[in-house]
């Protein structure tokens, strides 16, 4: 098979951007958040609370724009202003981090970045069938996947640096070190995005019919969506079982800093999650070709169960790290076999409008899980509660994709 063309390594090139502020959403915001609302007075479970509802006001947002932008930018000349546009406000917001007075301005701020973020990554998504062939699609969004776990330490490597020896190497307090991080990421965000700006080039476009609205498209849509019941219950399996997946990565250091584990340990264990996922993401893409997709996805949920519960019984930094560790070796490989089973599934002249559905439950899908456990945590004082409506929610979507697998196969 021939070489990554130009466009399409500008493509993947996003997902090296994007993924480094979502790497500072998993480890140095929740613990920067922390430090900041402790200092202000707020008990740990209200903070965790807090920064559970921030991440699930920004999915039911992103939930509301998704498919109603998704359709609007599959009309001509439409898509990469609107990439542009939001991914903007995410990079600019990232930045914006560094000069939030208060916790809460500093949560604000938050929404708008991961608003911008998910919203920007629906019409990526879309680019997809713009930038390369058929028949390469799916090595071509492996690679994505991939290289954005390790393109993504390359930043934040920098930003552990100053975080950590800052104030050795250049005299920064740590508060000060962060913040320049936040700088960093956003610079490197919009860096790596300027060649998928210069030559993206939007081929695939629908004209709108005559008094067709954004409503009736949208209800067409859903009530395709409902008629053909092997979609429908596979996205009510992913969206319970991605919930949780997204939810631990969001979630993971703010958890761990309640139960005592100390920022350095879990930096870095984090870090070795994203190179761990690298390799991992390519074998299990492999392993696909020889082995049913849907076993697969299967054994990776379990897995995550076993990782939540394991989580309850956390209390020392070497079980942080193997916890890092084995989300390392099944995050990729959920989300690259979920996103090729679930095109295997939809209508082919549809994808775009199913996919634009399916971005509201991947990556910005973490309204349920993130709220539950913000509820839990402040109902029952402990963060553990939540970890066990997590854990639930894995066998809530095991169980239902199970049923949808087998339905599919009958069919």
């Amino acid at each position: 098979m021939k070489k990554l063309t130009k466009l399409e390594k500008d493509w993947i090139l996003y997902d090296v951007g994007n993924s480094a502020f979502v790497m500072l959403l998993s480890t140095i915001i929740p613990i920067y958040f922390k430090n900041i609302a402790r200092a202000a007075g707020l008990a740990d479970s209200d903070s965790t609370a807090y920064f559970g509802y921030a991440a699930s006001a920004a999915t039911l947002i992103v939930a509301i724009l998704g498919p109603t932008l998704g359709t609007l930018s599959d009309r001509k000349g439409w898509k990469k202003p609107m990439f542009i546009t939001f991914m903007a406000i995410g990079a600019l917001s990232c930045a914006g981090l560094a000069l939030a007075g208060n916790w809460l301005g500093f949560l604000g701020i938050i929404v708008l970045a991961r608003v911008g973020l998910n919203t920007s990554i629906v019409f990526y998504d879309s680019m997809l069938v713009d930038v390369t062939e058929n028949e390469r699609m799916d090595r071509v969004s492996a690679h994505g996947y991939a290289w954005g776990y390790i393109g993504s330490c390359i930043p934040f490597v920098a930003s552990l640096l100053l975080v950590l020896q800052g104030e050795n190497l250049f005299g920064l307090p740590m508060g000060t070190a962060i913040q320049i991080s936040f700088f960093l990421n956003a610079a490197w965000w919009v860096l790596v995005t300027i060649p998928l700006i210069k030559n993206y080039r939007q081929h695939y476009t629908v004209a709108p019919e005559g008094g067709e609205s954004q409503g009736i498209a949208l209800k067409e849509l859903f009530r395709d969506l409902f008629q053909n019941k092997k979609v429908m219950w596979y996205l009510v399996a992913f969206f319970f079982y991605i919930d949780g997946v997204y939810t631990i990565i969001e979630m993971a250091t703010t958890y761990g800093k309640d139960v005592g584990i100390d920022d350095t340990s879990m930096l870095l264990a984090l870090l070795l999650t994203q190179v761990v996922a690298f390799p991992f993401a390519i074998l299990f893409g492999k392993l696909a070709g020889k082995h049913s997709p849907g076993k697969l996805i299967g054994i990776c949920v379990m897995a995550y169960f076993g990782i939540a519960v394991f989580a309850l019984f956390l209390v020392s930094a070497w079980q942080f790290w193997f916890l890092a560790t084995c989300v390392g070796v099944f995050q990729g490989a959920i989300q690259a076999l979920s996103r090729s089973y679930f095109a295997k599934i939809i209508p082919k002249e549809k994808s775009s409008e199913y996919f634009g559905i399916f971005d509201v439950f991947g990556k910005g899908a973490s309204f349920m899980g993130t709220l539950i456990m913000g509820i839990s945590t402040q109902l029952f004082d402990t963060s553990r509660a939540g970890v066990v409506v997590i854990a639930v929610m894995f066998l809530v979507g095991l169980a239902i994709f199970f049923k949808q697998d087998r339905m599919a196969v009958k069919q």
